[in-house]
């Protein structure tokens, strides 16, 4: 996209890459749940990670079908449901479009917006070594980041293998989701591994992660207080304002330990597939 550069006194001009958003209809057995802006791109993972986190389905295979169909106005995921319960789906309908990422957009009481997370399983151990080495993991693999410095990242890291997957996303949320479709898709255990966020840890995230079913969150922005009490009662490891030299713990953090510290080589992750 064309723009025009004012630094130091100085005029220019140049091409600079920015993100796309656009309306994004999400829609249960022909009838529109939710509309949110979005990325376009990863959308079938959006479908099935939106379906995920907001409790439509319990698994992937809950969705018989997914159609993107896109139109000059924006794209429509029509999914048809295996068990469809109309009734539940119109008591969570969404009837507003949402802003980008919105993640609490049409919710309709106060009950709704601070719905209790999935207790998550015990998980496993990570030392401070792995937290950092996961966090600095997926700088290089924000492609469109890179390009646009406009777009949140959410990825699931393995000290075995990595970064397993990295979505992007203008939205925060839409890249949990996204992830968790990606996740879902491919049938990796959440509960062994740790979602590492670059944006705000807000209740939501919280929220779809324990709908995931990881128990350990990193991030490099701060949660807020509201977040810390749901990932604290849904047993979830919460590590944010995570920086070169550090991290802070705020919840469970008898999940990560000094103890057998290894040193963890950044994975080569440049031929990898995300």
């Amino acid at each position: 996209m064309h723009r025009e550069i004012w630094r130091d006194g100085l005029h220019s001009s140049s091409e600079r890459p920015v993100p796309e958003e656009t309306p994004v209809a999400v829609v249960y057995d022909g009838s529109t749940y939710a509309v949110m802006m979005a990325t376009p791109e990863d959308l079938e993972d959006f479908a099935i990670g939106f379906s995920l986190t907001e409790g439509v389905v319990r698994s992937a295979a809950d969705i018989k079908s997914v159609d993107l169909v896109r139109s000059h106005n924006g794209v429509e995921l029509r999914m048809w449901l295996a068990h469809s319960d109309s009734r539940r789906l119109s008591e969570r309908r969404r009837h507003i479009a949402g802003p980008t990422g919105c993640g609490l957009c049409g919710i309709e009481s106060l009950a709704e917006s601070v719905r209790p997370a999935e207790i998550v399983g015990e998980g496993r151990k990570f030392t401070p070594r792995q937290i950092m080495v996961a966090m600095q993991s997926i700088l290089p693999l924000q492609k469109l980041n890179i390009e646009t410095r406009a777009v949140h990242a959410a990825a699931f890291w393995q000290s075995s293998c990595g970064v397993v997957a990295l979505r992007e996303d203008v939205g925060r949320h839409n890249a949990l989701d996204k992830l968790a479709g990606a996740l879902s898709r491919d049938g990796v255990a959440a509960n062994d591994g740790i979602v590492v966020l670059t944006s705000r840890v807000s209740v939501e995230m919280v929220q779809k992660t324990s709908m995931i079913g990881a128990s350990v969150i990193v991030s490099v922005s701060a949660p807020t207080a509201l977040a810390v009490r749901v990932a604290d009662h849904a047993g979830i490891t919460l590590a944010a304002i995570a920086r070169a030299d550090g991290f802070e713990v705020f919840t469970r953090g008898d999940r990560i330990s000094s103890d057998h510290l290894a040193d963890v080589d950044l994975p080569d992750t440049s031929h990898r597939n995300l």
